[in-house]
């Protein structure tokens, strides 16, 4: 971002990067109150879920609409209220602002022109479920939402497949089946803690392993937003390189018992092994035939 502001006018302005309740209201600090009454303007991603938070707490700022489709004309108005002195705070609409939602633009924009931003720690679902979940988490990998293209959630899966720490994962109801099934492919039946609803009135945490998570919404249509976490490998969870041809023909037929179609195969021997999709179509083919050859 080129500002061109002279050097007596950068960091006039501040951006406070401020983080809001994930569903009880009752959970946003006494800073956090404080820098909302006291900026002049305040940016979120959808205003109507911002007001109702300012609403309960009778805060009356203007409230400014910032989100992944919001024109470049919306920043540069944003930078020119901190050059001209303006404090302004970004709110998202749940949680800490710049996890998974599009504030990070703003803050970039900001610090590369020289502003001020000062964080207001507060709620994050992602930390708020790790402690909920009984697992060791000095080191934790967090994916938030994963890629709604499934070649790319499962190439990204396969990438932390190994990892030994908590993987956290944010998922909508409506994909949530979609990516257990993938999780339980990729990873093994691994340890998970479904976390759902955090903070709000129907919360519910439980945990269980990703073979019982997928049947309980299979049969259980999934309500509310989850966050998953996910055990790091360990022992026999832990995927060794397949470097014969029985390893791989073993899990191909494996795959094929378990109901993947040729191409969700296909997919997972070139993310895995890294193998080209001719040799790894052919090889799960041949495999797929000689089971519908056998008695």
């Amino acid at each position: 971002m080129d500002c061109n502001l002279s050097e007596e006018r950068k960091g006039k302005g501040v951006l406070y990067v401020c983080a809001t309740p994930i569903g009880n209201l009752r959970d946003i600090t006494l800073r956090a109150l404080d820098v909302l009454r006291m900026v002049d303007f305040i940016v979120a991603e959808d205003t109507r879920v911002a007001k109702r938070l300012l609403n309960s707490y009778e805060i009356k700022k203007p409230v400014i609409s910032f989100h992944e489709h919001s024109p470049k004309s919306r920043l540069r108005q944003l930078l020119k209220l901190l050059e001209g002195g303006r404090s302004i705070a970004i709110i998202s609409d749940a949680g800490t602002p710049c996890i998974s939602d599009p504030g990070a633009e703003i803050v970039n924009a900001a610090l590369s022109c020289g502003y001020k931003v000062v964080p207001i720690p507060g709620p994050s679902a992602a930390v708020v479920a790790l402690s909920a979940a009984g697992m060791r988490a000095q080191r934790f990998v967090f994916l938030g939402f994963l890629p709604r293209d499934r070649k790319d959630r499962c190439e990204l899966l396969s990438e932390v497949s190994n990892w030994r720490h908590p993987i956290v994962i944010y998922e909508a109801p409506h994909r949530l089946k979609e990516t257990l099934k993938d999780l339980l492919s990729i990873l093994g039946n691994r340890r998970v803690v479904v976390a759902r609803e955090l903070t709000k009135q129907f919360e519910e945490i439980f945990a269980t392993d990703l073979e019982g998570a997928l049947k309980r919404y299979t049969l259980t249509e999934p309500i509310g937003e989850f966050t998953l976490v996910v055990e790091g490998a360990k022992g026999s969870c832990v995927t060794k390189p397949m470097t014969c041809d029985d390893e791989i023909g073993n899990f191909i037929r494996s795959k094929l018992m378990n109901g993947l179609t040729t191409k969700e195969i296909v997919r997972e021997l070139m993310a895995k092994l890294k193998m080209r999709r001719k040799e790894a179509y052919e090889r799960t083919i041949a495999i797929r035939r000689s089971i519908q050859r056998s008695p």
